[in-house]
């Protein structure tokens, strides 16, 4: 089953590009006067103007869904603008420092660019290999069946694009439950596909930055902790809730075979991308930020198994939208001066989690790299769980929204999938009590020297 994005009419379009227009004029309205005489970087109470031009960029994203790419790229010429005119970069003022700042970011954003969309065939090999089609067959009846579907797509989002897992778990659900599928339990497929994904360097987008960033594998994979109390707290209200709504249907033996072969790509793409990157960093880890080796990797494993299985390329235009959507935020966030921001701490880490429901989390996380001294596995599971509490706030929830549009509504989305919410908080309680705040330097980066929660504080000499 292909899922395609409605188109909008070119009227629509014009629309966003109108509005995009409009921010923009406003923004750089608001900057003061008096920008051109001072000495230090403009403010508006307190907050230097960068950020501030950001969050208009992001208030943008969530309010206009339709027209996010022109948000994003007027919200990106209009940073760099003010940066020119103003602030200038860290590479330098003027075009020779926007110049220097691409040359320095150039090997992230190629990296991402390869892998989103090579991820994007990857999901497409699978949703083919009907893997997902024959896995209802070890459904148990009732609310246990409806837990162990979300259990599925928590696996499938350890290793396939948390959008993905997302949406074989919303058709797996539009089978078995006969079309009639509860919007609590909507909430919690996008919240099993994001938490999945948040221990797993390809699982999800954000872990997926954090790897080419220099954060180790190792240092992500304690967010599991807390994705797996969150998998139970979410999981079995949910399953109760879809049970009285619309009981499981017992699974109907088909004609569907599982196609080996494509398994084996995905397999296949997947070690070449993990052992890359670990070659790379670990024994030519002088040049991992000189090229985009794990992007090229990938790259090159899909023009090479394009023999045995034809990637679905029909996918790559619309992917590429979105690519470039995300590009554009992560070159915006790049651009902030991250040394105004508070200190990283367990607590900024669990507040990332509650802007996530409502700013994309891509942004967030590239804002965090830059700082730098979180505790990455924390980090990841907030940043990755939390956009599931509304349902624009991860790509996951706006795809499963798209196959089913009745969730498009905050109010309800929020009241019958109160049960997120609440697990995101209490399982965030619980990986900080059980593993702490241990933050890790990126690759490159100098040792981080703030203390975890772990450790007691020194007694004084007497």
């Amino acid at each position: 089953m292909r899922l395609e994005e409605q188109k909008s009419p070119s009227s629509r379009n014009d629309i966003g590009l109108w509005l995009s227009i409009a921010v923009a004029a406003f923004a750089l309205w608001l900057i003061p006067s008096f920008a051109l005489a001072a000495t230090d970087p403009p403010t508006a109470f307190g907050i230097p103007f960068d950020f501030i031009l950001f969050a208009l960029t992001l208030l943008g994203v969530a309010l206009f869904h339709h027209h996010t790419l022109q948000v994003a790229l007027t919200g990106l010429a209009t940073i760099a603008f003010y940066k020119l005119a103003f602030t200038g970069f860290r590479a330098g003022d003027g075009l020779p420092g926007l110049v220097g700042h691409l040359a320095h970011e150039w090997v992230i954003l190629s990296n991402l660019l390869c892998l989103l969309l090579g991820f994007a065939l990857l999901s497409k090999h699978f949703e083919e290999s009907h893997v997902p089609a024959v896995l209802p067959k070890y459904l148990p009846g009732q609310a246990k069946g409806a837990f162990t579907l979300l259990a599925m797509v928590f696996v499938l989002s350890s290793f396939l694009d948390n959008i993905a897992a997302a949406l074989i778990g919303g058709t797996m659900a539009h089978t078995v439950f006969r079309g009639k599928v509860h919007i609590g339990y909507l909430a919690a497929i996008v919240a099993a596909s994001n938490a999945g994904g948040s221990g797993s360097v390809v699982g999800d987008t954000t872990t997926t930055m954090m790897w080419i960033d220099g954060v180790s594998p190792a240092d992500v994979f304690h967010a599991y902790v807390a994705a797996v109390v969150a998998l139970v707290l979410f999981g079995i209200p949910a399953a109760l809730q879809q049970n009285k709504y619309s009981p499981l249907r017992a699974y109907e033996p088909g004609g569907a075979h599982v196609d080996w072969g494509r398994v084996g790509i995905v397999a296949f793409i997947l070690v070449t991308a993990i052992s890359t990157n670990v070659y790379i960093n670990l024994v030519h880890a002088e040049i991992a930020d000189h090229f985009p080796f794990i992007g090229v990797a990938v790259a090159l494993s899909i023009l090479v198994s394009a023999p045995l299985r034809k990637p679905d390329w029909g996918l790559l235009p619309d992917a590429t939208k979105g690519t470039i959507f995300l590009l554009a935020l992560v070159t915006c966030a790049s651009m902030m001066p991250v040394e105004k921001l508070p200190l990283a701490s367990w607590q900024s880490a669990m507040g990332l989690g509650f802007i996530s429901a409502v700013f994309d989390n891509i942004p967030l996380t590239a804002l965090a790299l830059k700082q730098g001294g979180y505790d990455w596995g924390m980090l990841a599971y907030t940043v990755g769980f939390g956009g599931s509490m509304i349902w624009f706030g991860s790509s996951a929830g706006v795809a499963l929204s798209n196959m089913y549009p009745d969730a498009k509504n905050v109010g309800r989305w929020v009241y019958h999938g109160w049960h997120v919410a609440v697990a995101y908080v209490i399982s965030f309680l619980v990986l900080l009590a059980v593993m702490g705040w241990h933050p890790t330097p990126k690759r490159g980066d100098p040792p981080v020297t703030t203390p975890s929660v772990s450790q007691p504080a020194e007694t004084p000499a007497h």
